[in-house]
């Protein structure tokens, strides 16, 4: 097994100094996709593996927006099933599918879930319940995802469950419903690794540079590290922003829907083999969640409330939602757990389409109701404006987008071949199992974890735990630094690893890590 990163894959400050400069002003490109989420890494990847030239860039860092604040779930459709949204449900089953078995089986692994049959879900509720995860289990059937990779839906009894969910309430517990679906090691790096594989495939991914202006032919932009401005000329430009996409282009109408987690330390709940479905009162379809991250943290969310005003570069999360997330978690546990174990929370912000009339925004459905659909919608000046669609669906929405600019633009391209190419790091259960790496390397990198893990063996000061009591080492933040596009301590603290989820981790790790991404920086030029 190859000890170096995929070729060409690299991503640095070098590369992307180098690039910058043979771009702003320089021959007009094939696509510019603006926005580095996983839909516009997507574009990116998509466009360039067609042989289109590809320019893609960000404001901020990779996956600095709504694609690092999801449940790191990758959802079949369940939802949309029970909401009659069946062309939804099938896309979001078909895509699971791919992620799972094709495209980064290294990143996406089955989760199980126990939704506990507790006082307060009564017969009726648990028929309905029991009902959708088989429906769920056909939708598995129809995109020809094995039983291997997603298992069937169980009954358990009160032991069983207990089992699974040792936190929960025994008293009144009659058993449970175990069910699976797709879980991301880390969506974040999921953006990371699609954006890695565009740069593969000569796409040129460009972080800190802020698109100021956008026409059907190109953007005005400013390099954030340095405050040049230039141009960027593009055959086709593909608006991948998500919240901030009607920023960019006049007409696009954005209702966005805030999700907030909470993060708790994994002793305050105790061991946890599955995930929990937790039903919130007075709902018939919504859950809470509760998802082991497998770091010795625990997400346990989401809300589904609508936001006005501006939009904010980092939402905040208000006392309100964190209120009701415990409120909702303490139903069900036999210790409550406080405010103050709430060591971390994080909130995104879903780039959800308003189709409500002009002038009429209010009376719109809550956002929990707007379809999840996505639309890829052309502006007077041929800007091509992707919004609305979920994490799960990143690569389809990524495909249709580029569809539009091939036919909108004349580009000479064939069809999308990004439903069955692998991402940096990909390979089969076979190959992943065998690698002599720790689990949790393989998990984060797949084959490039060899690597990883050999920065360490040659500097045993990278070996070493960057804090006590998480998985992350010093090698993986050189790695970060010279293979990943992290420019400095925020990017490999925030995006790459998520240390600084907990803003108390973050503090902890945050000297260590300076001290770490300046030498890479400085090494690598």
């Amino acid at each position: 097994m190859s000890l170096r990163p995929a070729p060409d894959s690299s991503l640095s400050a070098a590369r992307r100094s180098r690039e910058l400069t043979g771009t702003v002003g320089g021959p007009a490109v094939d696509v510019l996709v603006v926005g580095l989420g996983a839909t516009g890494a997507g574009a990116a990847l998509d466009a360039a593996s067609r042989g289109l030239s590809v320019v893609a860039v960000d404001a901020h860092d990779l996956a600095f927006g709504t694609s690092r604040w999801s449940s790191k779930l990758i959802h079949g459709g369940l939802r949309y099933l029970a909401a009659g949204q069946f062309d939804v449900a099938h896309e979001s089953a078909v895509e699971r599918g791919a992620l799972m078995e094709r495209t980064a089986p290294h990143l996406v692994r089955a989760q199980p879930f126990v939704l506990p049959l507790t006082p307060l879900v009564s017969r009726g509720q648990a028929a309905l319940a029991w009902a959708g995860f088989h429906a769920g289990d056909a939708l598995r059937v129809t995109a020809r995802t094995a039983r291997a990779t997603l298992p069937p839906p169980r009954r358990l009894s009160a032991v069983e469950t207990r089992r699974l969910a040792p936190a929960l309430r025994a008293d009144g517990l009659r058993g449970g419903l175990l069910s699976w679906d797709g879980r991301l090691v880390d969506d974040a790096r999921l953006v990371t690794a699609v954006a890695r594989t565009a740069a593969a495939h000569g796409a040129r991914i460009l972080t800190r540079v802020r698109a100021l202006e956008l026409t059907g032919s190109g953007a005005l932009v400013r390099d954030e590290l340095t405050g040049e401005e230039g141009e960027i000329r593009a055959r086709a430009v593909i608006n991948a922003s998500g919240v901030w996409a009607g920023g960019l282009v006049d007409g696009i109408r954005i209702r966005p829907s805030r999700g907030t987690h909470l993060i708790l330390r994994e002793e305050d709940l105790g061991p946890l083999p599955a995930g929990m479905h937790i039903p919130i009162p007075g709902e018939t379809n919504r859950f809470v969640l509760v998802l082991p991250q497998g770091d010795g943290r625990v997400y346990v969310g989401l809300t589904d409330e609508p936001v006005e005003g501006d939009i904010p570069d980092v939402p905040e999360v208000p006392e309100t939602d964190i209120g009701f997330l415990l409120d909702v978690l303490g139903s069900v546990l036999n210790l409550p757990v406080r405010r103050q174990d709430v060591v971390g929370a994080f909130a995104g912000l879903r780039p959800l389409l308003d189709t409500s009339p002009e002038g009429h925004r209010g009376t719109t459905a809550r956002t929990s109701d707007i379809s999840r659909r996505h639309a890829v919608l052309t502006s007077s000046e041929g800007v091509i404006t992707v919004v609305g669609g979920k994490l799960t669906t990143y690569r389809r929405m990524a495909e249709d987008a580029v569809d539009a600019a091939v036919a909108g633009r004349g580009l000479a391209a064939g069809p999308s071949p990004t439903a069955s190419l692998p991402l940096v790091g990909a390979a089969s259960p076979e190959v992943l199992d065998a690698l002599q790496a720790p689990r949790h390397l393989v998990r984060r990198y797949g084959t490039e974890a060899p690597a990883v893990l050999a920065l360490g063996e040659r500097d045993a000061r990278l070996s070493e735990r960057v804090l006590p009591g998480h998985p992350v080492t010093g090698a993986e933040l050189l790695w970060a630094v010279r293979h990943e596009g992290a420019l400095d301590e925020a990017d490999v603290l925030d995006r790459r690893t998520r240390i600084g989820m907990v803003p108390a981790d973050r503090a902890a790790a945050l000297e260590a890590v300076r001290e770490l991404v300046g030498e890479g920086l400085v090494s690598r030029g």
